[in-house]
């Protein structure tokens, strides 16, 4: 593995480029169907630390919390807690029947970190984050109950995961408005045939000192190469293939599987790793996060960052693969640009040296 670590948003932490998601370490609850049991997952976690990875990514949702109990026993054994990033997430119920067991409020926040400590035998967190915007729970609650984690010493670092940008963009405002614990990062969806998040959120994260680690670079799969069409829907050996195969894939995503195939082909490499290379180097990514099911395949995701894509290339992908952005933002481009201020009049940027750049270790 390429072994550069990036600083997490405006923070002093350094993280691996390449993440490891460990949503299927365990046999229980919702992700089951593709579980894997601690011995299976062992060889896969003990292969990652070996190559250098540091940011290992969990949820107290992850099989039914078996991915936290999994992960504390796997980090003990050969003792390497102080050199992880654990990051773990909160938001889904634990109890149904407990209005208070879910949500993004203070009361279920301090009872899901506690929880999340047990099961992971660890007495902090480097990295909490909100796993998913609750739509009820004010923004400026959960900063503060992020300060006060921090201050007790059981979270080192907060963060946000799969919320809209305005949220994130508040939540940031707000704790430097008021002195309390930054976010160092949001944690987002985003790949070849899902390049949604690129209206408002590489900006937003680049303005506001946050980095954005990625989940889903290879889209579940389907970026690999292994599913191929079938009438409306796919055949392949994987989790897309849960719902017998009729899993929509659109003609635009066709036509980004096909580029992304030649250009795989022309450089020797996997599509997987491709996708995760294009991804991992797009603006405002600190992390990618990748999942295994094995060593080897972890291995092939490991090597995603060890070449580059070329110009010509990336333009290709870029090209196939470019979102239908609607209105206001189809107004923010380079063309539009000349009705607010005429060209002919020789405005530009300010040229270089004129403001000494920002120093970053990364």
């Amino acid at each position: 593995m390429n072994n550069h670590y990036y600083l997490l948003g405006r923070s002093g932490l350094r993280v691996s480029r390449i993440a490891l998601g460990t949503m299927n370490f365990g046999t229980g609850g919702f992700h089951a169907a593709y579980g894997k049991t601690a011995a299976e997952a062992e060889p896969i976690f003990r292969r990652y630390v070996e190559a250098g990875g540091n940011l290992i990514d969990t949820a107290d949702f992850y099989t039914a919390g078996e991915s936290e109990t999994i992960l504390g026993k796997l980090i003990a054994a050969p003792g390497v807690r102080d050199r992880l990033v654990l990051t773990s997430k909160f938001t889904n119920t634990v109890d149904p029947t407990d209005p208070n067991a879910g949500g993004n409020g203070r009361k279920h926040m301090i009872r899901a970190v506690e929880a999340s400590l047990r099961r992971l035998g660890t007495d902090y967190l480097d990295l909490y984050l909100l796993h998913t915007w609750d739509r009820i729970t004010p923004v400026e609650e959960v900063v503060h109950t992020f300060d006060d984690l921090v201050r007790a010493g059981k979270v080192r670092y907060a963060g946000l995961s799969d919320v809209p940008a305005w949220y994130a963009a508040r939540a940031q405002t707000f704790a430097e408005a008021n002195a309390l614990t930054p976010m160092v990062t949001v944690q987002l969806p985003y790949n070849l045939v899902a390049r949604d998040i690129e209206a408002e959120f590489p900006a937003m994260a680049q303005t506001l000192g946050i980095g954005l680690t990625i989940w889903s670079p290879i889209a579940g799969g389907l970026l690999t190469g292994k599913y191929k069409r079938s009438g409306d829907g796919l055949t392949g050996e994987g989790r897309l293939q849960a719902a017998g195969g009729q899993r929509a894939v659109s003609a635009r995503e066709w036509r980004v599987i096909e580029e992304l195939e030649k250009v795989a082909a022309e450089l020797g490499r996997p599509m997987a790793q491709v996708a995760v290379n294009w991804v991992a180097t797009q603006p405002a990514v600190g992390s990618v996060i990748v999942g295994a099911s094995s060593p080897a395949q972890l291995d092939g995701n490991l090597a995603a960052l060890d070449f580059e894509i070329p110009a010509d290339a990336r333009k290709r992908l870029d090209a196939a693969s470019a979102p239908a952005l609607g209105m206001p933002y189809t107004m923010f481009t380079p063309a539009y640009q000349s009705w607010i201020v005429s060209p002919g009049l020789g405005i530009g940027d300010k040229p270089a040296g004129y403001a000494p750049p920002l120093w970053n270790a990364a």
